[in-house]
């Protein structure tokens, strides 16, 4: 279904059920926020989504893609706003927190998906202490800043949040990676320990947690292009369903033996990182 080769499909199992008719029915007239809607993961989710009776509401730093889809999808079901901004600017921020709060008809769905990922040696990062201030704005302050904004809009409409996060949340972190598994984390460790309350409230939460994924955000590291990876349409129709069954987390199914393996055989991962390092002079 989703192009997959053979190793693809055993990771990542077969293709999503949608059933059509309740996520219509649980998204209907429906105000909808997906950052990082111009490519990848949020494009597919924005085209899937505008097949329906809903109001979208696109962010992402390239206005030019998003007047694009706007054009596209407002030829389907879906009422469309885009607003451009870089939500690692605090002014940014701010702004699009104003458009949404002068929203008539309030805001039921965020989805927070726009994400920066660094693969970068620390030795090569001596001198750019900006690769971890930039990611760790994007991956955690401006999901944090965001939802502290709009937490009582979601509260008002008995609302959902989705955080599209990462399996490097859960396993033993890998070097070359420690800007984006940081902040990444953060905002993960942020958002668990905010769900009780949040559920309490009437507000659901699901965590998706997602191993590599064929997007543009991979294109510049090159092991990747050869590497099992799930489609972003796979990850699109697993949102979808997310939001009419509203369930607390998804993970490809051998997470869990990842997961004990991280706790059982830490020091021998550790161990054999290291000398793959060795082994290739760094």
């Amino acid at each position: 279904m989703y192009n997959y080769r053979l190793l693809e499909k055993l990771l990542f199992s077969s293709g999503v059920r949608l059933n059509r008719s309740r996520l219509t029915a649980a998204l209907r007239k429906k105000t909808i926020l997906i950052t990082g809607a111009s490519s990848g993961i949020g494009e597919r989710l924005a085209y899937r989504l505008a097949e329906l009776p809903v109001h979208l509401i696109l962010v992402a730093r390239r206005e030019d893609k998003l007047l694009v889809m706007k054009q596209e999808m407002e030829k389907l079901s879906a009422r469309v706003s885009i607003y451009g901004a870089d939500l690692r600017d605090a002014d940014e921020r701010e702004g699009l927190l104003s458009f949404i709060h002068r929203l008539p008809d309030g805001l039921d769905i965020v989805v927070s998906n726009a994400g920066l990922s660094i693969n970068r040696s620390i030795m090569d990062s001596l001198d750019r202490k900006h690769d971890f201030t930039r990611t760790m704005a994007i991956n955690y302050v401006a999901p944090v800043e965001l939802l502290l904004s709009l937490i009582p809009l979601l509260r008002r409409a008995q609302g959902h949040i989705i955080n599209i996060s990462t399996i490097n949340t859960s396993i033993v972190p890998l070097p070359k990676w420690a800007a984006y598994q940081a902040s990444k984390s953060a905002f993960d460790i942020w958002l668990r320990s905010a769900s009780p309350e949040l559920r309490v409230s009437g507000i659901a939460t699901t965590s998706i947690y997602l191993p590599l994924v064929r997007t543009p955000m991979i294109e510049p590291t090159a092991a990747y292009r050869s590497v099992p990876a799930m489609s972003p349409d796979h990850v699109a129709d697993i949102i979808a369903k997310s939001l009419y069954t509203r369930r607390r987390s998804w993970m490809p199914w051998w997470l869990p033996l990842g997961q004990l393996a991280s706790v059982l055989f830490r020091a021998t991962l550790e161990r054999f990182a290291e000398r793959r390092l060795r082994g290739r002079g760094r």
